[in-house]
């Protein structure tokens, strides 16, 4: 059985799975709105539960924009979630804030131990570093794409996490490209050089890596 809000948009979801329940997250936006074009900007993130990936029991948003000022004041767009080592739920988020009308992305995380109630848990969201993706000031006519984190462990023992970003310094229809991050410890980020090249997409969305019979898969919209 499908899960349906009559009266609110849904779009963008992921589904986690603790080892109990499965956790689904998703954009959500009120049809108050009138404009589905404005959900963008009123977007919070919803969460339900279920035994059988069937049957979904609605629970309290994940999370909604903050009171702020912060990087998150704004939205909250699509993310993904982890087990982490203890067994809880961690949760990476875009977020976009009011200081710069939304026009910049940044990346940010919360907690779950209890399996309903999330805490922010970013002491410095993760930005695009300049040095390798296009960054954003007042006169460029497109955002600062840094949004879509994909998290997981790789074979090396270490957090990776995929962005949807935009090569610095190219043409905007060509420029979309997969950012790239590391970690530890899913606390502390480094942020690397992209793992793709641009090429004929303007943006390369909401990405996932898979591994099939060894090989390493790269899936994006």
């Amino acid at each position: 059985m499908a899960l349906e809000l009559t009266d609110h948009w849904l779009w963008d979801h992921w589904i986690a799975d603790d080892g109990e329940r499965y956790h689904l997250f998703f954009l959500r936006a009120s049809r108050a709105l009138h404009d589905p074009q404005r959900r963008h900007m009123n977007a919070s993130m919803g969460h339900a539960v279920s035994d059988d990936a069937r049957s979904w029991e609605l629970l309290p948003d994940a999370l909604v924009a903050c009171e702020g000022p912060a990087f998150d004041d704004r939205a909250i767009w699509t993310g993904s979630t982890v087990v982490r080592p203890d067994g809880s739920l961690r949760v990476f988020y875009t977020g976009i804030s009011r200081a710069e009308a939304g026009m910049v992305q940044r990346i940010g995380w919360a907690d779950c131990t209890d399996g309903t109630t999330f805490e922010r848990a970013t002491s410095e969201p993760l930005a695009a570093d300049g040095r390798w993706y296009q960054k954003w000031a007042p006169g460029y006519g497109y955002d600062e794409a840094w949004r879509d984190p994909f998290v997981f462990l790789h074979d090396d023992g270490r957090w990776h996490m995929l962005v949807t970003a935009r090569a610095k310094g190219v043409d905007i229809k060509h420029s979309g490209i997969i950012g790239h991050a590391v970690s530890d410890d899913l606390d502390h980020w480094e942020v690397l050089p992209p793992l793709t090249a641009p090429s004929v997409f303007g943006h390369l969305e909401v990405s996932q890596s898979r591994t099939v019979r060894g090989r390493h898969l790269l899936v994006f919209s």
